[in-house]
């Protein structure tokens, strides 16, 4: 929408010139209509010369006395010259001088709580470049013991719309690369697994069948106990066994008469 230039300026030159009631000119200058009402008393906006907006081109003369015949109208701003300024969508955003020393605070915020933004992000929301933003990060900037992080928006370096738009998008990046990434992985996980059936090796994912439905093992056989039998007394049969048999000294045979005399 597009807005009045001084409006309070411009409101002052109605309330002076017209007799539009104050709802229409609060309506047309973005005001309440008790702050109008003020004006018209003298208690607002004292010392400030009044805006000719027929001269700016914000009015035309029919356009007034169109809503002064008829208190339901409302006040049409003239397209002649007043437009709507584009912001500038490409470049780092511009920052007033007064604000520039709270860049450094601002980029801290940045990195800190929102470390998906990419060094482009962050210097077109904040207006800085990336060596001022790779100083911060890296803690080498020259007065980064004062450095404290702050929110740009509350510094009023940049919109919450933009800021909540750059984080969506840093975010959406993110996941369609982390998406692109299991693709990948799942493709290679694939290949392998046909690889290997291929090959006739075991596949090497966990099997699927519980504990509880596996054949129970075998059970051990029993082996019989022998008694145990006494000790028996130790003999010639039980050492050398039933057929050894124990050979004495041969006995010699005593000398005949013929072998001694002689026939």
């Amino acid at each position: 929408m597009t807005e009045v230039l001084m409006p309070k300026a411009t409101a002052v030159w109605l309330v002076d010139n017209t007799t539009l009631t104050f709802d229409q000119i609060a309506s047309f200058c973005n005001l309440h209509a008790l702050e109008v009402q003020g004006i018209a008393d003298g208690e607002v906006a004292a010392g400030i010369k009044g805006l000719d907006p027929i001269a700016t081109g914000q009015l035309s003369q029919d356009e007034i006395d169109r809503c002064t015949n008829d208190a339901a109208q409302r006040l049409r701003r003239s397209d002649a010259r007043l437009r709507e300024t584009q912001r500038r969508s490409k470049g780092p955003r511009y920052t007033p001088l007064s604000r520039r020393q709270d860049r450094p605070n601002a980029i801290a915020w940045l990195v800190r709580y929102h470390p998906e933004l990419t060094d482009a992000q962050v210097s077109k929301l904040v207006g800085t470049t990336k060596q001022t933003i790779n100083a911060v990060r890296d803690r080498t900037h020259w007065n980064i013991s004062n450095i404290t992080p702050q929110d740009p928006v509350t510094l009023g370096l940049s919109s919450q719309i933009d800021l909540d738009g750059a984080v969506q998008k840093a975010q959406d990046k993110l996941e369609k690369q982390q998406a692109k990434a299991d693709k990948e992985l799942a493709k290679k996980r694939a290949a392998n697994l046909s690889a290997a059936e291929r090959s006739g090796q075991p596949s090497a994912l966990p099997s699927t069948e519980s504990h509880d439905e596996a054949a129970p093992a075998a059970a051990p056989t029993a082996v019989p106990e022998v008694a145990p039998q006494p000790d028996a007394e130790p003999s010639l049969e039980n050492t050398f066994g039933d057929a050894a048999q124990v050979e004495g000294p041969a006995e010699e045979e005593a000398p005949k008469a013929e072998d001694v005399f002689g026939n």
